[in-house]
């Protein structure tokens, strides 16, 4: 099973190659720069903590970031072990550098739909649905550049979007007893 997965990933990995343009690399590069560490995340965090009606959807976010963190990265990264599709690649063909941890599950994936699956739960529509297309955005260009495989994505996605699910039924049962005053 695990090899007609991996069969599926290197075909998707072959197809999304033959795309490859200049102009496209370069709109992937940068959406994928903006996942780093999280931080388009972070700053579209900035103007909830800033206003007090938005607050507690703010401190959601940062919760959600940092369970989504914790499952991904430190925890299911460090049991799969799954090594990047970049680390069998020649280095002419690499669009950015090599990062250096395990590739399963997208990390910068993960993050985004942590954020998509609080979006959905404290957000309108008209938040929400960018959030959603950047996220979507930032998960296929970590196909795009070789640095994840499709289901590294796919799993990330599922994880961040149940992480931010989580953290909003979380946050929602112990911030009103921990924090009275944060308007939710």
């Amino acid at each position: 099973m695990f090899g007609r997965i991996q069969n599926i990933d290197n075909r998707v990995l072959e197809r999304i190659g033959r795309i490859h343009k200049p102009a496209l690399n370069r709109i992937m590069i940068t959406a994928s720069r903006a996942g780093n560490f999280g931080t388009i995340w972070w700053a579209i965090c900035l103007p909830f903590l800033i206003r007090p009606e938005w607050r507690a959807t703010g401190f959601n976010i940062v919760f959600g970031l940092a369970l989504a963190h914790l499952m991904g990265e430190i925890i299911i990264k460090h049991i799969v072990k799954r090594v990047r599709p970049c680390h069998h690649l020649g280095d002419e063909e690499q669009l950015i550098d090599r990062p250096r941890f395990y590739s399963f599950p997208s990390g910068h994936t993960t993050a985004s739909f942590a954020v998509v699956g609080i979006a959905l739960l404290r957000c309108r529509p008209i938040t929400f649905m960018p959030i959603l297309l950047l996220a979507m955005l930032i998960g296929f260009s970590r196909i795009y550049l070789r640095v994840h495989y499709l289901t590294d994505v796919v799993a990330g996605a599922v994880l961040g979007f149940v992480c931010g699910i989580s953290s909003v039924i979380i946050f929602n049962a112990f911030v009103p007893m921990l924090m009275p005053n944060l308007i939710m």
